[in-house]
């Protein structure tokens, strides 16, 4: 793994005992002593902290926080302008034909836009908002700042002790903090499900952060294994997986993420790659639905796995994304695809699972109710 990079908190994953993996470029712990099972369930109960600085972090500016937020609506069909300062707001990068080239988060920081990419996309979206933007908006990658996620029921509490502002702020709130002397950038997320904080911390002061939290009560590591399955159960897409340069936001159920300004009739309708083929989805439906599933039995269905309309026989009508065992439930947990009159909650199915089919039933996303703080 000589050729991979690293994240700040290297040498301490390996300290605590992370068991490394390459994961899009990185070298990541995948778990650590605990075990992905008891470290999913001690994020539900706790607080988890996860190294996601393999992440892209980076700064747009402008003459103006209007200019930045105009500029950046040509690239994703969300309400920027009316985002409030220090205030956060889920994205969807789309191309010409309306597919997802990547999801992400931006934060108003003053007349700034911070916005954080995922690490396969980083290189390619960093390049689309260059070419798009430049010269009139600053395209800044920020490659100097780690970014670490502490997540759980005991997450503000922990956090709110090394700064009590942490604890006024609300989900999808941005802002500055002083941890114990440290000044971080920090927005009241996740990708968890669970209440919970991202924080951007300058690399030279990272490990000492993360070693402060660490020794809060209560606060573990937590490894990618334990991400995946909490953001699984939560719902949550994993680009790549259940969305992708083909997926419309339309048939991957992120319809919410798209404010009515940006819609047909709103102020600001269209203006964004692939507006059209989004708003024909809107109007016109779509053939295939992302949606939950609850495979019966105790096997879980994994990624790629087919789903028929019959045990024996039938059709084909659509395929996992994403399956793993989801511990909070106790049993099998998925998502994926399937045809859209085959997507209402309760419709039976069939999974293909080492050439048997089981029983799977299409299911309410998501599979555990979010514990933000509203």
């Amino acid at each position: 793994m000589s050729d991979l990079h690293q994240t700040p908190l290297y040498e301490l994953h390996l300290e605590l005992g992370g068991k490394m993996v390459p994961f899009a470029g990185y070298s990541m712990p995948v778990q650590y002593p605990m075990g992905v099972m008891k470290e999913h369930l001690h994020t539900r109960s706790q607080a988890g902290l996860f190294d996601v600085s393999h992440m892209g972090q980076v700064m747009l500016s402008g003459a103006s926080w209007e200019a930045v937020a105009a500029a950046f609506e040509t690239l994703v069909p969300m309400d920027v302008l009316g985002l409030a300062d220090g205030r956060q707001r889920y994205g969807l990068f789309t191309n010409d034909t309306g597919g997802i080239e990547d999801d992400l988060m931006f934060a108003r920081r003053g007349d700034d836009l911070f916005v954080v990419v995922n690490a396969a996309c980083k290189g390619a979206d960093i390049a689309r908002m260059k070419a798009a933007l430049e010269p009139e908006v600053t395209v800044t990658p920020i490659t100097d700042r780690a970014l670490i996620a502490v997540q759980g029921p005991t997450a503000a509490a922990a956090v709110a002790s090394l700064d009590a502002a942490a604890a006024d702020m609300r989900f999808m709130d941005f802002g500055t903090l002083n941890l114990d002397g440290i000044e971080v950038w920090a927005s009241r997320s996740g990708y968890t499900g669970e209440d919970g904080f991202e924080i951007s911390v300058a690399d030279a002061e990272a490990e000492t952060l993360a070693r402060r939290l660490l020794a809060l009560d209560g606060v573990e590591a937590i490894g990618l294994g334990a991400r995946d399955s909490l953001r699984l159960e939560a719902g949550l897409c994993l680009y790549g997986n259940d969305i992708d340069a083909q997926t419309n936001p339309v048939e991957a159920s992120l319809t919410w993420a798209i404010q009515k300004v940006r819609r047909k009739g709103g102020d600001r309708e269209g203006g964004y790659p692939g507006a059209d083929a989004v708003q024909k989805a809107f109007e016109g439906g779509v053939a295939r639905k992302r949606v939950g599933l609850a495979p019966q039995g105790r096997a879980p269905m994994r990624e790629g796995t087919q789903l028929y309309d019959a045990e024996d026989g039938g059709r084909l009508v659509g395929s996992v994304t994403s399956g793993s065992f989801g511990p909070t439930l106790g049993g099998p947990v998925a998502m994926g695809y399937v045809g859209d009159e085959y997507a209402s909650v309760d419709t039976a199915l069939w999974g293909e699972v080492r050439g048997k089919r089981l029983p799977v039933r299409v299911a309410k996303l998501p599979f555990v109710a979010a514990n933000f703080k509203r």
